[in-house]
């Protein structure tokens, strides 16, 4: 029932910029809370950005002040422009229901590889 659609990946060189979107269907999406994670090879899927259904914002400490997280609730999407990207911002982005790894839902994820 719920599907999330990522896209916007690809390669870009360091210093350079991304606007990801996730679609979502099969949720209230005006009442939940959207996120960001992203998970680097050998690492850990970690939280990058959520918006709350009020759309306040918090930031991974590692993407604060390059990475701006919007939602459009007529659209039912959630956006992250990514800017003066770097090379250890390469890893697969997934947008999620839930500000919890463990709960929620996910998407297919989109790939962002940032290099020279």
């Amino acid at each position: 029932q719920v599907q999330l659609v990522e896209s916007g990946g690809g390669l870009v060189q360091p210093g350079g910029s991304l606007r990801l979107s996730c679609v979502a269907s099969g949720i209230n999406f005006n009442s939940n809370v959207m996120a960001w994670y992203r998970q680097a090879p050998g690492k850990q899927r970690d939280h990058v950005a959520h918006i709350s259904s009020g759309g306040s914002t918090n930031y991974a400490d590692s993407v604060t002040g390059r990475f701006t997280i919007s939602r459009d609730n007529a659209k039912n999407t959630v956006y992250l422009q990514m800017n003066s990207l770097k090379p250890e911002d390469t890893a697969v982005y997934y947008c999620n229901t839930s500000t919890n790894a463990a709960r929620g839902y996910w998407g297919q994820g989109t790939q962002v590889t940032v290099s020279s």
